[in-house]
């Protein structure tokens, strides 16, 4: 269960141009939001906030007008992750979580078992989401790594961090417990499911080492209550919503829309499950962890433009394990990096990005199309009779 001998060695990225791009992109990011003054890195000074105000045990989720800063949305674990951050001055302490979040991402991709070219690929296919990602401070680069890192060590028999990844997602930002159907891929579910449970106890429990028991549970009562409130804002907001029911709100008026998706959508991630006979197949297991990745993001109705860090790593996932000779696929890559890549920066022209990509959740649409064609390969695709041609197993 050593993380340290072999995983640290992944850190040496033989200076592709992919990893050298990579963090210096992250680097450079991280320092021109910076330069821009407090007022551009208002998430980290809410992240950094959340640290003092677990050690003086004040309310997590409530604005203070004197702070004069925005919400805060995640789990009450995250005072924790964030104190080595918190405890700098603070622009040290934003630019290192910047590029700790890049490097982390780095790291879950390094470890995914495909070739060294295909995961350079994946890099550079990532680029743009990552710098959206690190500008805006979020830590959607973590909530990504997680995920692919839960099925990685599911992948290496490591159970116990496998299971450590799902709960400490599903603790900070929900989208983590998507890791969760992973255990069907692992030979020792139970020592999956002990090890989740084992994990969440200590993640639940690891904010009272700087507060107490009854602060604690009282925050994560009060942290559901803000993800209801917050739920209900998302549906008429522009800037947020950025899924499938972002897009279809203008066309379907029911309050009913989030909860059929939902559910149809539930359809379509559990019915591949059903097929025992595919589940042990690496091109599989590689295909459904993009549909997750996917997903998460697109029938959320939290999500925003950072947080496509998570669907652009499936999307980019996806591409190095099809035929490179089918032309719908590079269509269907290029449409990603178009429209929900480039789409919200100045690449792209202001005057469709402000009247059509914002308002109709645009940006949601080219990772949809995706996530249609993966259901439908985990339906019908035979994966076990037909040759996959560009998934070589990752040399360690």
């Amino acid at each position: 269960m050593d993380l340290t001998a072999h995983d640290l060695k992944l850190f040496n990225f033989r200076f592709s141009f992919a990893s050298v791009l990579w963090f210096l992109l992250a680097c450079l990011g991280a320092f021109l939001k910076i330069h821009l003054g407090p007022g551009s890195i208002g998430n980290f000074l809410v992240y950094r906030k959340v640290f003092w105000h677990a050690i003086h045990q004040m309310d997590l989720y409530t604005y203070y007008p004197s702070e004069n800063l925005g919400s805060y949305l995640y789990g009450p674990v995250f005072s924790i992750l964030i104190s080595p951050f918190a405890l700098l001055p603070v622009n040290a302490g934003a630019f290192l979580w910047s590029v700790v979040n890049a490097a982390f991402l780095f790291f879950a991709i390094r470890k995914l078992p495909v070739s060294y070219k295909n995961q350079n690929i994946i890099l550079l296919i990532c680029l743009v989401e990552m710098m959206t990602a690190v500008q805006n401070m979020q830590i959607n680069c973590i909530i990504a790594a997680m995920i692919l890192l839960s099925y990685t060590y599911v992948k290496e028999e490591k159970d116990f961090w496998a299971a450590m990844f799902v709960a400490l997602g599903f603790m900070l930002k929900l989208y983590g417990i998507a890791g969760f159907a992973f255990i069907l891929f692992s030979r020792n579910k139970m020592a999956f499911a002990l090890s989740f449970l084992f994990w969440a106890a200590v993640f639940f429990c690891l904010p009272m080492l700087i507060s107490s028991p009854s602060f604690v549970i009282h925050s994560y009562l009060d942290w559901y209550h803000t993800l209801v409130t917050k739920n209900s804002v998302n549906e008429t907001s522009v800037m947020q919503n950025i899924s499938v029911m972002g897009m279809l709100r203008h066309l379907i008026k029911t309050e009913y829309l989030n909860l059929v998706i939902t559910f149809v959508a539930g359809f379509f991630y559990l019915f591949p499950l059903l097929r025992f006979a595919q589940l042990k197949n690496k091109a599989f297991q590689l295909t459904y962890l993009s549909l997750v990745l996917i997903g998460v993001v697109i029938f959320s109705s939290s999500a925003e433009s950072p947080t496509y860090i998570i669907a652009m790593s499936g999307v980019a996932l996806w591409f190095v394990i099809q035929n490179p000779k089918n032309f719908m696929v590079y269509f269907l890559l290029w449409f990603a990096i178009i429209i929900t890549s480039l789409s919200p920066t100045d690449l792209f022209p202001r005057n469709i990005r402000i009247n059509f990509i914002q308002p109709y959740s645009l940006k949601a649409l080219p990772c949809f199309f995706i996530w249609v064609v993966i259901a439908r390969q985990l339906i019908k695709k035979d994966f076990k009779s037909e040759e996959i041609l560009r998934i070589p197993e990752h040399k360690k």
